[in-house]
């Protein structure tokens, strides 16, 4: 006896096109996956990059510690966790560098940033009220000494400026890569700055000193030097206070 299929041709070529689209279907949100893992990953990374490039003022809840040891050059210090500036530098551990400031004359690390208003953001230029710090691995580069008395004096004016107060201030050369600058320094208390001159904007002064394998450089106004003495012995003091214990 001979059995025929229910089925007949028709039927057969519809269902093989109903799977075929199906299958297609399958394919594309197959591919689909992937693209949507990548995209979620992408923009994760993004947000985190973005989250700890972003500079802040918060002190990270009740629990976060006031202070941080952090290794730079091999040296260690004991840094205010609220006085580095940038998320990214806050945490413990080795770091090439790291930057912070300090409110003057207190040396208190600050809370915040000062906040400027719509009534406030035309009006004069706020005057400056902390001092800079950044340390930075030196990699055996010249010293700040070594450049004070070797490389400087090729660029001085002859010419200085003794002050009543003990200061004294030579002048770079205006054809010189340091034109537009002086240079300060004393002995008691110790101190050499080259300050920038007031120009548009406020002079600035940049001070710096070699800690073991890490170099220090402070900045602070060209004005604050009517007292000089407060500014060296407020670096000489954040310098103390800064160092982790020596081993």
């Amino acid at each position: 006896m001979t059995v025929f299929s229910a089925t007949s041709p028709r039927s057969s070529r519809t269902n093989a096109k109903m799977s075929a689209k199906m299958s297609a279907k399958a394919r594309a949100r197959t591919h689909l996956v992937p693209l949507a893992l990548t995209g979620a990953f992408a923009a994760s990374a993004v947000g985190l990059v973005a989250y700890l490039l972003w500079p802040t003022w918060s002190t990270g809840g009740t629990d976060a510690p006031d202070k941080l040891p952090v290794s730079v050059g091999g040296t260690l210090f004991n840094l205010p966790v609220s006085a580095i500036r940038m998320k990214i530098q806050r945490h413990s551990g080795p770091q090439e560098r790291i930057d912070l400031d300090f409110l003057y004359p207190s040396l208190e690390a600050p809370s915040g940033p000062t906040h400027v208003t719509a009534d406030t953001v035309d009006t004069a230029m706020q005057p400056i009220d902390r001092i800079f710090l950044s340390i930075a691995a030196h990699h055996d580069a010249l010293s700040p000494e070594q450049r004070t008395t070797t490389i400087y004096p090729r660029y001085l004016e002859q010419a200085a400026t003794v002050p009543d107060d003990g200061l004294t201030m030579r002048s770079f050369r205006g054809d010189t890569s340091y034109g537009g600058e002086d240079l300060y320094s004393a002995s008691s208390p110790a101190l050499t700055a080259r300050c920038m001159r007031d120009a548009a904007t406020p002079g600035m002064c940049l001070s710096e000193r070699r800690v073991d394998g890490a170099d220090l450089t402070f900045r602070f106004p060209r004005s604050w030097l009517s007292q000089w003495r407060g500014v060296a012995e407020a670096m000489d003091k954040l310098t103390a206070q800064l160092r982790g214990p020596k081993g």
